[in-house]
């Protein structure tokens, strides 16, 4: 499932005639990266969601993803209520399967033997899917994000989102695993003071479960929901681009 919705406010004016997740990283559309990290890891059948304004857009790029290697199905977010609700979305195209997540303005920079690893992940999750699987990073700026919190064991006990004095430097980044548990819980949730459904809220939801893992990531990863990450992004997106060149 790649989210691809939002307003993309962080970003005005360019995102004023263009969906955030449309816009060139170096030399390519943003969305192609999320997309491209799932195919490398095996996920074939896509289902990405967005607003209605651009769904179009994504159609009329994309296709049906036969040209990248996948099977894209479309699905509109009528309303921008959240991430956690975007998600929700999903629940007739996963048919009582698990799922993996990620969020359309994410770039992940692996290395081959970290790839593997993670697909090793995604094939043991998905044949015994019980509970959720995030995937943290190390950041310099963690009240940027949902942040976790780990208790005396290594455990995460917690998330907090985007607090002003984060418990760690364990930023969630867009990927997530999920059982089919999940839509039951985001039917559940309440909105946050933000108005929308938070997946800062499923994912304390699988906490207090105890059925939540973690996995720490060795490479780059940058959302770019910023211009400052944008940025970032495109720097990092040519510097891999140059080293595959050579």
């Amino acid at each position: 499932m790649i989210l691809a919705g939002g307003n993309g406010t962080r970003l005005r004016p360019i995102t004023n005639v263009t969906n955030k997740h449309l816009l060139p990283v170096y030399d390519k559309p943003m969305i192609y990266y999320p997309l491209n990290f799932l195919a490398g890891l095996g996920i074939k059948d896509l289902i990405l969601i967005s607003g209605r304004e651009f769904a179009g857009d994504f159609a009329n790029l994309l296709g049906d993803g036969s040209e990248l290697g996948v099977d894209i199905t479309y699905k509109v977010q009528e309303k921008p209520m959240g991430i956690a609700h975007a998600a929700g979305i999903a629940e007739k195209f996963a048919g009582g399967d698990s799922i993996i997540t990620i969020l359309g303005d994410n770039l992940f920079y692996v290395g081959k033997g970290e790839k593997e690893a993670i697909r090793k992940l995604v094939r043991e999750f998905d044949a015994h899917p019980d509970g959720a699987y995030v995937f943290l990073k190390e950041v310099a700026d963690p009240e940027r994000f949902g942040v976790a919190v780990f208790g005396n064991d290594g455990s995460i006990v917690g998330f907090e989102e985007k607090p002003k004095v984060p418990k760690s430097n364990y930023a969630l980044t867009g990927l997530y695993m999920y059982d089919n548990t999940l839509f039951e819980k985001v039917r559940k949730l309440k909105p946050s003071w933000r108005g929308e459904l938070e997946l800062t809220d499923v994912n304390n939801a699988y906490v207090a479960e105890k059925k939540l893992k973690h996995y720490i990531l060795k490479g780059d990863w940058t959302d770019a929901g910023t211009f400052d990450t944008l940025v970032k992004a495109n720097v990092i997106a040519k510097e891999i681009s140059d080293k595959e060149q050579k």
